[in-house]
């Protein structure tokens, strides 16, 4: 479960009966790497959306050829056909089987558009992973606290549902909603108990409101389960390595709370395939530049 430290963490983040009860969520090819070596491993993701024109055989590919250890796969979301169609025609061993001949492995399914009870046994199914949802809508910060408690207590039905099927949940921050700034991140991880629970980091929206990205994964800690590379800019800039945003400080932050998930590179509003590939080519080796000099 990583080392000693990050399960002290664990523990005040999210309560020593939880704790005891089931350890920092690892996958296990990723719990032996760093039993393997103590350095802090970068690992990378990439999303299904980014090429949201192809089919989800297709998309698998260009992740593939990129050298994308893992996918995230999306729901309808800006028209994105891909986690129903795997839903409705693949089923869980055609999906399996893409994402074996692809030498994939699933991290995450985003589940902005049709919630994420509708493809959790799907999740479970492939053998677990991420899903990625929003929160709630803003409220005022004198009733942060008691409207943080009620959207944890609204999420217990899709958290026994993660329980089931043997999979996470991560709440992403967004603009002028529940889980925006630091204050409200601090309030979460105060009150989430769930192991299973915990936050998809979108510094876009952050960078929006002049937050500190390295403070916010501070506050997260162990709870980070997700993590957007994604800066405020427009276009292709949105990807490490092509705007203004300096990725190294937010992967040193990573790496000092022992961040065991993925780094995803990502932007909305995406060009046609072949220019995304380039595009993406550019960003991941700058991602591999900042980690080399870490």
């Amino acid at each position: 479960v990583g080392t000693g430290v990050s399960r002290r963490r664990f523990v005040r983040g999210v309560g020593v009966a939880a704790a005891g009860a089931l350890a920092v969520p690892v996958w296990p090819h990723i719990r032996g790497a760093a039993a393997a070596d103590t350095r802090w491993k970068m690992r990378l993701s990439g999303s299904s959306i980014n090429f949201t024109a192809l089919p989800i055989e297709q998309a698998c590919q260009r992740l593939a050829a990129l050298g994308f250890e893992a996918i995230d796969v999306w729901s309808a979301h800006a028209g994105c056909p891909h986690l129903d169609d795997a839903l409705q025609r693949l089923k869980a061993e055609g999906l399996k089987e893409l994402l074996a001949k692809n030498r994939l492995k699933l991290n995450s399914f985003s589940v902005y558009a049709g919630g994420y009870p509708r493809y959790a046994e799907l999740l479970g199914q492939c053998g677990g992973g991420v899903a990625i949802r929003g929160s709630a809508g803003p409220c005022d910060p004198k009733d942060l606290v008691a409207k943080m408690k009620s959207f944890l207590e609204q999420l217990k039905p899709e958290l026994d549902l993660a329980e089931k099927y043997n999979s996470y949940l991560a709440i992403e921050n967004h603009g002028s909603s529940l889980l925006d700034s630091p204050d409200s991140f601090k309030a979460f991880v105060e009150l989430n108990k769930n192991p299973r629970l915990g936050v998809a980091l979108a510094p876009y929206h952050l960078q929006a409101i002049h937050a500190s990205v390295e403070d916010v994964i501070a506050i997260a800690g162990p709870q980070l389960f997700y993590f957007y590379a994604w800066q405020l800019a427009p276009g292709v800039e949105q990807l490490p390595g092509l705007g203004k945003t300096d990725f190294a400080p937010w992967l040193a932050a990573l790496a000092k709370i022992d961040y065991r998930w993925y780094v995803n590179p990502f932007l909305h509003g995406e060009p046609p395939p072949d220019e995304t590939s380039k595009v993406l080519a550019k960003s991941l080796a700058y991602l591999k530049d900042c980690y080399g000099k870490l």
